[in-house]
């Protein structure tokens, strides 16, 4: 899936939002390639340098009538400068935020192999190194995000949202296991015939027809604090019958 992130803002009045949410894309959209090229909806491509134009498409994509930022599959590939840039312009405009999808690094394999261990090890260093953005934040980078929403002032829910492979999701945990092992080879951590090895013996558990693997995410949701109980109390009142 690509990685985006995107500001959304309400069809329905803001009366309703406490029973009815559905939403749709606000005007300006920043989708996220792998390459450090930026283009926004109603910019296009950017002719400025990386660091400035990810900054005006951040600055774009929350220009205008928004009520929630959403990122998917994101956090983990940008650096920590790329993350206090996004949680500053959000907390500018005190704006909630809702990232899903965040790879922390957990990987649980069944039937186990001995190598598990240090091929995810690799492969968690590798998730470490430059996408576009800078060193990328990698497995830390929800817990990171958490930290900064905290210090502007938001209150922070974190809840695990894994990937869970079954027998069945053939291909899949094929490409996922084929990607892993050319990426600890990249790094260099183990040896490659060691890697060659541990792939061989994980998709022998897939034709087998035995192979599981639970990959760990986490979804973020921060607003400014006070905020939801604020919303909720509002809410009461406005359901609540006339006297």
């Amino acid at each position: 899936m690509p990685a985006c992130v995107s500001a959304q803002s309400p069809r329905c009045p803001a009366d309703q939002l406490s029973r009815s949410w559905t939403w749709r894309a606000a005007r300006a959209r920043l989708f996220v390639p792998s390459a450090p090229t930026c283009r926004c909806a109603n910019r296009g491509a950017c002719s400025t340098t990386t660091s400035a134009c990810w900054r005006a498409c951040l600055e774009a994509a929350l220009d205008g009538p928004v009520d929630l930022v959403t990122t998917s599959a994101l956090l983990d590939l940008v650096s920590a400068d790329w993350l206090e840039r996004l949680v500053t312009e959000v907390a500018a405009r005190r704006l909630p935020l809702y990232a899903s999808l965040s790879y922390d690094g957990r990987v649980a394999f069944a039937p186990a192999d001995p190598r598990d261990a240090a091929v995810i090890a690799a492969v968690n260093s590798h998730q470490r190194r430059d996408k576009g953005f800078g060193p990328a934040l990698g497995p830390v980078a929800a817990q990171t995000a958490s930290v900064h929403l905290e210090k502007v002032g938001y209150d922070v829910a974190l809840g695990e949202s894994d990937w869970l492979m079954r027998e069945a999701d053939l291909a899949m945990q094929e490409a996922l296991l084929a990607g892993w092992a050319v990426a600890a080879s990249e790094t260099a951590e183990m040896p490659a015939e060691a890697v060659a090895e541990w792939l061989v013996n994980r998709r022998a558990n897939l034709m087998a027809n035995r192979s599981r693997i639970r990959v760990g995410h986490v979804d973020l949701f921060a607003a400014p604090a006070g905020a939801r109980r604020a919303d909720r109390s509002q809410s009461n009142s406005t359901s609540s019958p006339s006297r």
